[in-house]
């Protein structure tokens, strides 16, 4: 499955800004605290972060378990090609009409396949297409785990953005109360001034409180995906670069290399393998058989057939099957229906795929507009807001006229904010959704996980318990 490629912007209106209120509890805290967030001496590329997403990320290592698991799958298929060798014993203790018998033996037999229907060569190939896809799942999860940490780098950076602007609006707003109280205690001001100071001052503190609350559950996420605090973080730019020229160019590019594609048409594989492996099931089978072993038998009677004989025993066995009740046909069926659920599987990732290239290219290319045009609002929400003070300094303008202008400002902000973040989010996305947002291609200073070094230590293994790293 294609990961996701687009979060949602906080929602801006003309006055205010939708952000949830919190509980009074942890009002009263965050509006005892000041908007400090920890620093440290060192800094914090995005190119650092999601290097170490791609090294100490839990779901990551998960998926890398899954694919050592996979492997295991060929050496299990590889099985039917070799030997089976048991070793058995019997023992049986009697009485009858007062003779005491006791009789029993031990020895070693040797099974080897020898024509199964080519069932063991076609499951060593679905398992090998097995692993493939395997293996381009992983990509693709590393993909979504890369995404997933620039996406939180950027919320980060946002949200702490938008907490420094609003505790900015805090204190702009609180100037204006203190300014409405003075001008009404000398008689050129009224009551409903400083009511309305003093409504949009509480309103701000609310905002404040839950821009608070929002950096810090940005903050838990980016140590969800990353595993580190998020201290020190620099300024981002979205990786244009790297990008394809267009937005044809994303998708054939994606359709052509996606992770999520190539996994599906490896499933294809390993499914058509899988229905040749069950129609092998209604052909002869051969198989050599041979054994060795010692028996006893001890009698009361010290009867001239007690005592040890050896015998060895070497011969082919041929079973030819007619009728099982229906179970080996169903199994045909059923594999070839699983195999046309996953020819459609690569039409729905194709789709995923398309749908994923041209929503991020689309959010990219807007968000390059929304940076433009509200650096402009905000210069000139500013420049408004310096000439409403003026105009109420000499009786021309009412203090409503100069918090709806901050509101203005504080607004435009905001969204440049928003924008700034978007376009940074927007460009992986676009790498993540033609398939190329990995390690190589960011050239993170990172030691390349290498599946390819687990399945060739396992693939052809004949015996142990231990794993190659040796658990």
């Amino acid at each position: 499955m294609v990961g996701p490629v687009w979060l949602p912007a906080l929602v801006v209106n003309q006055r205010g800004f939708a952000l949830s209120i919190l509980s009074r509890s942890l009002f009263v805290a965050l509006l005892s605290s000041s908007v400090v967030f920890s620093t440290s001496a060192w800094s914090e590329s995005i190119l650092g972060a999601l290097s170490k997403a791609y090294e100490f990320n839990s779901q990551l290592n998960s998926a890398r378990a899954g694919v050592r698991v996979t492997d295991e799958g060929v050496a299990i298929a590889k099985s039917g090609y070799r030997p089976v060798i048991a070793g058995f014993s019997n023992y049986t203790l009697s009485r009858q009409a007062g003779v005491r018998l006791q009789t029993g033996g031990f020895g070693v037999s040797l099974s080897q396949n020898l024509f199964d229907g080519f069932q063991t060569l076609n499951n060593v190939r679905a398992a090998e297409s097995q692993v493939f896809a395997q293996r381009e799942a992983l990509r693709n999860t590393e993909q979504n785990i890369l995404f997933n940490a620039a996406s939180a780098y950027m919320d980060v950076i946002r949200d702490r953005r938008i907490a420094s602007l609003l505790q900015q609006n805090l204190a702009f707003l609180e100037e204006q109360v203190r300014a409405a109280n003075s001008r009404f205690e000398v008689g050129e001001g009224t009551r409903t001034d400083v009511a309305q100071a003093d409504a949009t001052r509480a309103s701000a503190v609310a905002q404040l409180a839950a821009a608070r609350a929002q950096a810090l559950a940005s903050a838990a996420t980016y140590r969800q995906v990353v595993g580190d605090e998020p201290n020190g973080l620099q300024a981002a730019s979205p990786v244009t670069k790297l990008l394809p020229a267009t937005l044809d160019r994303s998708v054939d590019v994606a359709l052509s290399q996606h992770p999520a594609i190539k996994s599906n048409l490896h499933v294809v594989d390993a499914q058509a393998f899988s229905v040749k492996s069950a129609e092998g099931a209604l052909l002869p089978q051969l198989s050599a058989e041979a054994g060795v072993q010692r028996s006893f038998r001890e009698s009361s009677l010290n009867s001239q057939q007690d005592g040890t004989s050896d015998s060895a025993s070497i011969g082919l066995q041929l079973n030819i099957p007619i009728y099982n009740g229906g179970r080996t046909t169903a199994t045909v069926r059923r594999n070839k229906e699983q195999l046309g659920q996953a020819r459609i599987d690569v039409d729905v990732s194709r789709d995923q795929v398309r749908a994923a290239v041209t929503s991020a290219w689309t959010q990219y290319i807007a968000a390059q507009q929304s940076i433009a045009a509200n650096r402009e609002l905000v210069s000139a929400a500013q420049l408004a807001l310096n000439g409403v003070q003026e105009e109420l300094n000499v009786g021309q303008r009412t203090t409503l006229d100069v918090l709806d202008a901050q509101a203005d400002v504080i607004t435009a902000q905001v969204n440049l904010a928003n924008s700034e973040r978007d376009a940074v989010v927007a460009s992986y996305a676009i790498l993540s959704a033609v398939g190329a947002l990995s390690a190589e291609r960011l050239n993170l200073r990172v030691t390349k996980y290498e599946p390819k070094e687990h399945y060739n230590a396992v693939k052809d293994k004949w015996y142990g318990l231990r794993t190659p790293d040796g658990r």
